[in-house]
């Protein structure tokens, strides 16, 4: 496998979570009943103790209660509804980290390239622009992102293609450059934003997770630029690396 120079810091995030209950109950001792009333006196009651009309069970007219004072509540003004609940806003997911793929092979201008360690992207950005220029002159527009295939690494350096996938073929290639096919094949995933000096990190998580999970990588690796290298800050970018499985 390729030696990774660069160096990385893996995190883990770990996250807990708490539930709880609660629950009552108060019971009521019913109330007792009220005393039982006097027997009545034996002696008859008396013509006056006759009920007089006044005294009719049946309620008069003026008890009926008005409508001021009516329980019913009156029709005042509707209350307003509640408010509604504030959207929650959208939570952003991590990006995939050692994501199980499968490149497909696309046809592909490339031209070879040498760097070091100190002037690599500045050497990556010069083969992109030969070859965005060897396209724009032929009127030939992208057909995908474009990609670094690293073919050997050491403590100096590197040895790499700049792809940059089409669907037709250009003509009259300079020697150094050539047509043929992007790498295909089972692969695993990571995302790394950020500048291209900072991925350091990213391929030392990269390293440590394939040690973590006992996986062995082929003697290549790729970056495949979302943002257009040629346009975008270099602390902007964002570059998905690709490390084909044996």
């Amino acid at each position: 496998m390729i030696g990774f120079r660069r160096l990385a810091l893996a995190a883990l995030i770990p996250a807990a979570a708490l539930s709880f209950g609660l629950c009552g109950a108060l019971a009521q001792t019913p109330s007792p009943a009220p005393a039982a009333s006097a027997s009545p006196s034996p002696i008859s009651p008396s013509p006056s103790a006759s009920p007089a009309p006044a005294a009719s069970a049946s309620p008069a007219p003026a008890a009926s209660p008005s409508p001021a004072a009516s329980a019913s509540p009156s029709p005042g003004p509707a209350a307003p509804p509640p408010a509604a609940a504030a959207t929650p806003a959208p939570v952003q997911t991590a990006d995939p980290f050692g994501l199980e793929t499968t490149l497909e092979s696309r046809k592909v201008v490339m031209v070879k390239g040498t760097a070091n360690w100190d002037s690599a992207f500045d050497t990556l950005v010069d083969a992109f622009k030969a070859l965005n220029t060897l396209l724009d002159k032929q009127g030939i527009k992208h057909a995908g992102n474009s990609m670094i295939v690293y073919t050997s690494t050491d403590d100096t350096g590197f040895t790499f293609l700049a792809e940059i996938p089409v669907e037709q073929d250009p003509k009259n290639l300079p020697k150094d450059m050539s047509v043929g096919k992007s790498p295909e094949g089972k692969a695993l995933k990571f995302v790394h934003r950020g500048s291209y000096d900072n991925m350091d990190n990213t391929y030392e998580a990269i390293t440590n997770h394939l040690d973590d999970k006992r996986l062995e990588a082929k003697d290549t690796f790729i970056e495949e630029y979302l943002t257009d290298p040629l346009k975008t800050a270099e602390d902007k970018l964002v570059i998905n690396v690709f490390v084909p499985l044996k």
